[in-house]
Order: structure tokens, then sequence, then C-alpha cells
């Protein structure tokens, strides 16, 4: 029987998904937090919040762990957030945009990026040659 992917936070290594769904802690600008539903097929968007936690199309979201509470931002792009995708006895980087409304998601396998998303385009740090990657990293 093959084993369902699986999304994990990178830092305590907990699975995030419950059913069809990624559980994450989300703080908005006015640092009021709430749990975040989002789908764990990539490309699809669909996502789920108690409606008394509220945030505004182009905000920025922050993302943590529910689990540990480490921000799961990501180390190069301050508009993006990391977890990792275990599927099929393999291991991915997943980036998705932490930006309100913002539909962004990359699959990173090693040298190999895949892109989803009608804003995906945004990012480019995906599209640049590793020699110019080292200057961004911090």
């Amino acid at each position: 029987m093959e084993m369902e992917p699986q999304y994990i936070c990178p830092k305590c290594n907990v699975n995030l998904k419950v059913g069809d769904y990624i559980i994450l802690l989300g703080q908005n600008r006015k640092n009021e937090k709430g749990l975040i539903l989002l789908h764990s097929e990539i490309g699809n968007y669909t996502s789920i919040k108690h409606p008394s936690f509220k945030f505004e199309p182009g905000e920025p979201v922050e993302f943590y762990c529910p689990v540990c509470h480490v921000s799961l931002a990501s180390d190069f792009d301050e508009n993006l957030s990391h977890i990792i995708l275990e599927e099929k006895e393999k291991s991915y980087d997943i980036y998705f945009s932490r930006i309100a409304g913002e539909e962004s998601t990359y699959v990173v396998d090693g040298d190999k990026v895949s892109a989803t998303g009608e804003h995906s385009y945004k990012y480019t740090y995906f599209k640049m040659d590793d020699k110019f990657k080292q200057y961004l990293r911090r």
C-alpha cells in the first residue's frame, strides 16, 4: 500500500497534515493568531480559518508550526514560508507565499524546481543560476 504524502515541520519534524489539510498557526500584522488549514494538494489554494481571524488580501501572514511554534519563514525570501513534503521515500522542500491571496508554490528537488500558481512569477530566485543565489542567502 502506497503511503500518503506527508507535510513535515522542518524544525521539529512533526507531521502537519490531517486529512486533506496542512494545519499551521498564522499571525497577522496586528499580532493576532489563529489556525489556518491549507489544502495539501499542490496548486489547490483552498484554505479554512475561523472567521474571527482576519487579514486583508496582500497582507503578510507569518506561519508557525502549531506544535513547536517555530517560524516557518524561508531563509532567503521574507515573503515565502517553508515546509517539507515526504512522498514515495523522497523529501522535497516546499516554499509557498505568505502573502494573503497570493498563489505561489514551489516544489524543490535538488536543482529541479516546479512552480505552481498564478503569482509564481514573482519569486525569481528559483529561476536564477546557482552562481548568483549564493549572494542572496543570509
